[in-house]
């Protein structure tokens, strides 16, 4: 009976969902975004405060003028990943990396991906109406925080913030409210405050081109020195870097693209929009693919225009964008970036609010939290209970606590959904196809059509009712996946992500082993691990692939950078980032008491 139990228990964690939608089964999510919604929405999420505070972050401390080459490696590798999330929008009409996941990977993986969406989706909700609530009490003098903290002050250092705040309660339930309202409505919100944020930036992009100096992208030690009023001892000049375009070198470079590659983290929202987009495999990949393209330009540009405007050594981190323009003698035009500022806030705020209660509906109506919280209201159409339900956790965290040390934390949990999104990619691709299976069970057969150096002159005439499948160029003795090819896939996938995982972790931990050229540590660790690599992806290039044309390109080798990139950004992080197992064991309560499906 025990050994039934644990096998049964055992099924189920490995059990996965149908690659179409369950039949009988319709969704109660109104049918209403555009395309430009999901442009709307995935601009707003991804393009927010990090483009007046990263840009000016990563140029005066990393990589100088360069940094529009660091945004660039950053976008290449975001768009790795945008790819092969496009590629599921193609193949499923329901979104989301909890979905793709479940898909592929099966219930456990399933529930990892989304318990951790939700938490980066919180996270990130909370981090961001504080920072709206900081900017906004900056532009009225601080007058707010002095208030609180006078009255309402938290007396528990690293626990609690210093006062309780309400302007970021008051926010989040505010637009958790919109976002009950409907799906339409919370668009329309989005496309007017996403519309003025990008209206903002191109006044910085083409005022900074209009006022900018090209010999800021040139200087020499001899403008630092005239600069800071330094002696002729160039040690003095520190983090400053030799001059040039590249002041750091391709170092700075390469660590300046690490940290920008979190500015392009949002985009995935579009994701879970699936079920509510009017034509979800023609929008989701088109919208991903504008999005990503629409950040880059405005991170390129503003970086490329604050550079140029002003010396990147006096860039001020706090506000670089207001204080250029006092550089280039344009005050009135700082009103216009805080104005700027306030809107990317709002509008990724609520990028990031909308896709919490869509992850957990889509949890919940799986069985795998509380089935009340898949409620959908009648009239609006929305996830009702999973919207007040994350919206109020979301307000009580923005009120209660200040999140700066987890971000982090939310940064982990996006990689992690990332990797599990490009690995379910790479998987589906080589898979036999439901359809075809179900033709066989139904009498339909493929035939595999032999070259005429193998069969002789004859050739192999397929009966009534057969369908002829071309024949493989890198492996012509199989035409289509089979369940053994595909098994065989799923499990070189699964050694080479273990293989990524460690290389990463050597890379990242370790990377002055590597290069002081030490031969033991080279032959004895990282030699092998390459070549089990190359191994283990020679032998699923040899698969046969699924012929559906798809979008993401050069497989296997696509989707395994991109493991690796996210992985290496993941093995970067403080060991306390890392305790995101306090929440998984929450997650693993709720599964264990919520009524099975």
């Amino acid at each position: 009976m025990l050994r039934q139990h644990i096998c049964q228990f055992g099924r189920k964690l490995v059990r996965r969902r149908p690659l179409g939608p369950r039949e009988g089964v319709e969704s109660g999510l109104a049918q209403c975004l555009s395309t430009l919604d999901l442009v709307a929405l995935g601009v707003g999420s991804t393009v927010g405060a990090g483009v007046y505070i990263l840009a000016s972050e990563v140029a005066k401390d990393k990589a100088g003028p360069a940094i529009t080459i660091c945004f660039l490696v950053a976008a290449l590798s975001s768009v790795l990943s945008g790819l092969c999330y496009a590629e599921f929008g193609t193949r499923v009409r329901s979104g989301s990396a909890y979905l793709y996941s479940y898909v592929t990977a099966g219930q456990l993986c399933a529930f990892i991906t989304g318990w951790n969406l939700t938490l980066s989706y919180v996270i990130g909700a909370t981090s961001v109406a504080r920072a709206w609530s900081s900017a906004f009490d900056d532009l009225i003098g601080n007058q707010v925080s002095q208030l609180l903290k006078g009255g309402f002050s938290l007396q528990v250092p690293h626990v609690l913030a210093t006062h309780l705040d309400f302007l970021a309660l008051g926010l989040v339930l505010l637009l958790t409210g919109l976002l009950a309202l409907g799906a339409s409505e919370s668009a329309l919100v989005t496309k007017v405050f996403t519309g003025v944020n990008l209206l903002v930036l191109s006044f910085v992009i083409f005022s900074g081109f209009m006022k900018g100096d090209l010999h800021h992208w040139q200087l020499t030690k001899e403008d630092y020195k005239l600069a800071t009023s330094a002696s002729d001892d160039t040690s003095s000049l520190g983090p400053l870097g030799s001059g040039g375009f590249m002041p750091s070198g391709f170092e700075g470079i390469l660590h300046g693209a690490a940290t920008c590659f979190y500015a392009f983290v949002g985009f995935d929202c579009i994701a879970t929009t699936g079920e509510e987009a009017r034509n979800p495999q023609r929008s989701i990949p088109l919208s991903i693919i504008i999005s990503l393209f629409t950040c880059f330009l405005s991170y390129f540009g503003v970086s490329a225009a604050l550079t140029l405007m002003m010396p990147y050594y006096k860039i001020h981190p706090g506000s670089p964008l207001p204080q250029a323009f006092l550089h280039v003698g344009w005050a009135p035009a700082r009103y216009a970036a805080a104005a700027g500022a306030l809107c990317a806030l709002s509008t990724s705020l609520l990028g990031t609010m909308f896709p919490m209660p869509r992850v957990i509906y889509a949890m919940a109506d799986d069985g795998l939290l509380f089935r009340g919280l898949a409620r959908i209201h009648p009239r609006t159409h929305t996830p009702i209970m999973a919207t007040i339900a994350s919206g109020t956790f979301a307000a009580f965290m923005a009120f209660l606590f200040e999140l700066s040390d987890l971000v982090d934390l939310m940064s982990v949990g996006t990689l992690l959904a990332y990797c599990l999104v490009v690995f379910s990619v790479l998987v589906l691709r080589y898979q036999p196809d439901e359809n075809l299976s179900k033709n066989k069970k139904t009498g339909v057969e493929i035939v595999e059509i032999k070259p005429a150096s193998q069969a002789g002159s004859l050739q192999p005439v397929p009966e009534a009712g057969t369908v002829q499948a071309p024949p493989s160029l890198h492996n012509p003795d199989k035409t289509t996946p089979t369940r053994k090819s595909g098994r065989t896939v799923y499990a070189c996938s699964l050694l080479l992500a273990l293989l990524l995982m460690i290389l990463g972790l050597i890379l990242a931990q370790w990377p002055s082993h590597l290069l002081s050229g030490d031969p033991v540590y080279t032959t004895g660790a990282v030699l092998p691990l390459l070549l089990l690599i190359i191994g283990l992806t020679f032998i699923i290039w040899r698969q046969p692939q699924n012929p559906t044309p798809l979008l993401a390109p050069a497989l296997p080798v696509l989707p395994l950078l991109s493991i690796f990139v996210n992985v290496y950004l993941m093995m970067q992080m403080t060991a306390g980032t890392w305790a995101f197992g306090i929440w998984m064991v929450m997650g693993k309560t709720g599964v264990e008491t919520a009524p099975a499906r």
